[in-house]
């Protein structure tokens, strides 16, 4: 079984993504994919260069993610260039990790995918698990947590898929709004009732 593990910004997937890892299921984090298919030397990186000239790459040869966060954020048309750019060779990278856990026996994998929705990756996987949490308990995470200002808080949260669209695609939803206890108990109940339903096919 392949789970997509998702959320939006500040609403805890991480603290789900470290319980599964320590629960022992192997994670295939697109986050980290992302960084290593821009690494000095690679494709991917010679592509952006084209794209978007030598200013976005620091001094040491790796991608300068503040620069091009500055020059994605608030222009679609670059952000789609982008994307259309890194979103192949990660999901490539991601499929091939994949292809080698699935050979070394394990039977259930986790795909943490941030933008699983935004990105239309759901035909990668096989059950979609959202964490999900109150748009004030987010705000109150990003202001407090990250520093932000209330208006790059703001920002940051209308630039993804409402909450409520992503629990609507979702095959379960755990709401990350109480004690680390708490989540952990939702994420241990809807494990047991998958692998229970696998049993009975």
């Amino acid at each position: 079984m392949i789970i997509g593990l998702t959320g939006s910004i500040a609403s805890g997937k991480s603290t789900v993504s470290k319980m599964l890892k320590s629960a022992g299921y192997p994670v295939i984090d697109a986050d980290l994919v992302a960084r290593l298919v821009v690494e000095p030397g690679s494709a991917t990186l010679a592509k952006i260069i084209q794209a978007f000239g030598k200013e976005v790459i620091s001094e040491n040869g790796t991608m300068n993610r503040a620069k091009v966060g500055e020059i994605i954020f608030n222009d679609p048309a670059k952000r789609k260039i982008l994307n259309d750019i890194i979103h192949p060779a990660i999901r490539q990278e991601m499929l091939k990790q994949r292809q080698e856990f699935l050979l070394q026996g394990h039977e259930t994998i986790i795909m943490d995918i941030p933008l699983l929705f935004e990105s239309r990756l759901q035909r990668l996987v096989d059950k979609i698990l959202v964490v999900s949490v109150t748009e004030e308990n987010q705000f109150n995470r990003l202001v407090e947590r990250n520093g932000f200002t209330e208006k790059e808080a703001r920002v940051r949260i209308s630039s993804q898929l409402p909450m409520s669209v992503k629990e609507d695609g979702a095959d379960a939803v755990i709401y990350n709004n109480g004690t680390i206890d708490e989540t952990e108990k939702q994420l241990k109940r809807i494990l047991e009732r998958w692998h229970g339903d696998l049993k009975k096919q």
